[in-house]
């Protein structure tokens, strides 16, 4: 009975002195941090979504504290609130903060395009391109097995007729569902443009034409109709400069395609 209480007050006290050392330590070993680091913290909504260019929140806080010339403007979900909060904690100018949406530039629902083979396999659009590069006609389409729906966490991506496509109205701009696109057509537009182009094939003419009933065939009636010259052709597609365009819809109404829409807001 001795022997088990002098090992228990043994281990005890080695506890007792393991903790005191512990203590000691974390207090004289401490790393200094800034208290502001916290509070831009409290400034961010959260979202960990990276479209700062950073891992997450507390990497984005950390970096703008340690460096302000990063800029306050980086949290594209937090907007203007954000970028003025932080720049309050910081005193430097909030800059401006352009609001942004998701789009998914493809127009081959179920009704424009079709598929090459049956794929029976895991429902991922990255699973189905490692396949002979998916199963669409059009190389370039939207596969539509949602694995931007599944990392959407605002639930603003829906498969419709076959193809993604995203709520403006519950979209913050985070950026997940570019960045988890295989096929990359998910692109981020201001929030106030006007019109986004609705192809990625960069294929012209009937190579074009033969995968998807609206695709882009590089006629160039966009570019040379566009007067603010906010078009330009690049590798085939028609690439939209939204500083330029003032809106005026001009290249929607002259494609001979229709892939360049005209957008009202909703669903896009």
């Amino acid at each position: 009975m001795n022997e088990i209480l002098i090992a228990v007050i043994i281990v005890a006290l080695i506890g007792l002195v393991c903790g005191v050392i512990l203590a000691v330590a974390s207090k004289f070993l401490a790393v200094p941090t800034d208290e502001r680091v916290d509070k831009v913290r409290e400034c961010l909504p959260g979202a960990n979504c990276g479209a700062c260019g950073y891992a997450g929140c507390d990497a984005y806080a950390s970096a703008v504290v340690e460096d302000p010339s990063i800029g306050a403007n980086k949290c594209v979900p937090g907007g203007a609130a954000t970028a003025n909060g932080i720049a309050a904690i910081l005193g430097i100018d909030a800059g401006e903060v352009i609001p942004m949406v998701a789009n998914v530039q493809c127009g081959g629902n179920c009704n424009n395009t079709g598929d090459k083979y049956l794929w029976q396999g895991e429902n991922s659009c990255k699973g189905v391109k490692m396949m002979f590069g998916g199963n669409n006609i059009c190389p370039f389409g939207c596969l539509g097995f949602g694995d931007c729906v599944d990392v959407c966490e605002q639930k603003a991506i829906r498969i419709i007729d076959g193809i993604s496509r995203i709520d403006m109205d519950r979209c913050i701009g985070c950026g997940m569902c570019f960045k988890a696109c295989p096929m990359n057509i998910i692109k981020m537009i201001p929030r106030a443009a006007k019109v986004t182009v609705e192809c990625s094939n960069h294929t012209k003419g009937k190579v074009a034409m033969s995968v998807c009933k609206v695709s882009c065939i590089a006629c160039g009636k966009c570019e040379r109709g566009c007067e603010a010259g906010a078009i330009t052709m690049v590798d085939n597609l028609p690439v939209i400069d939204y500083a330029k365009c003032t809106g005026c819809r001009k290249c929607a109404e002259e494609c001979p395609r229709k892939c360049i829409e005209i957008i009202r807001g909703g669903v896009i």
